[in-house]
């Protein structure tokens, strides 16, 4: 897919249903008002929003471990990618540069974007995804919210001290053992 495919984001936001308490993270077209929302799990929003808070932690979690294995392998991670949207699923793409080759690596779009904020890169969606998904507020939406269905995380004590727990816990033993496999659709 050339560049000319494709149109770089923002991560605006991270936002979570006040019904269902899912994620969706809010991607914004750089230079536009045009938005891509895209569904995602509570650990990928956890993991997104610690290191866009950059949120101390004492042991590499998932997405730390995979940048820090690019960098011991001299991979570089160059950019990640919003490239398809087919029944309701977004496909993504790590691209990663090591000696010289580009490597597109399949990732579920969540995944990649965690990666991205931890190692700085572009975030791009194809331009045909953006025509499909993209949303631009109506003036009258942007002024009165969207009556109460979705509510925006921002940092907050509150907020802070649930990733502080989170964390805390990250180091003790489960109580009984658990194969945690987040494999939801996005």
């Amino acid at each position: 897919m050339s560049d000319n495919d494709m149109v770089e984001v923002i991560i605006d936001s991270i936002r979570v249903s006040l019904m269902s308490q899912q994620r969706i993270v809010i991607l914004r077209e750089v230079g536009a008002e045009r938005y891509l929302p895209i569904w995602i799990g509570v650990y990928e929003a956890e993991a997104i929003t610690i290191a866009l808070q950059e949120v101390e932690v004492s042991r590499p979690l998932t997405h730390d471990l995979i940048r820090n294995i690019f960098n011991n392998l001299d991979a570089e991670v160059v950019r990640v990618e919003v490239i398809a949207l087919r029944e309701d699923t977004f496909y993504g793409n790590i691209v990663v540069e090591t000696d010289s080759t580009s490597i597109n690596i399949d990732s579920r779009p969540s995944d990649a974007l965690a990666l991205a904020v931890r190692t700085n890169v572009p975030i791009m969606v194809s331009r045909s995804v953006m025509d499909m998904a993209g949303i631009i507020p109506e003036k009258d939406l942007q002024e009165e919210g969207e009556e109460g269905i979705i509510e925006e995380v921002e940092p907050s004590e509150e907020r802070l001290s649930v990733f502080e727990d989170f964390l805390e816990g990250l180091g003790k033993e489960p109580d009984k053992d658990e194969d945690e496999d987040d494999d939801e659709e996005e």
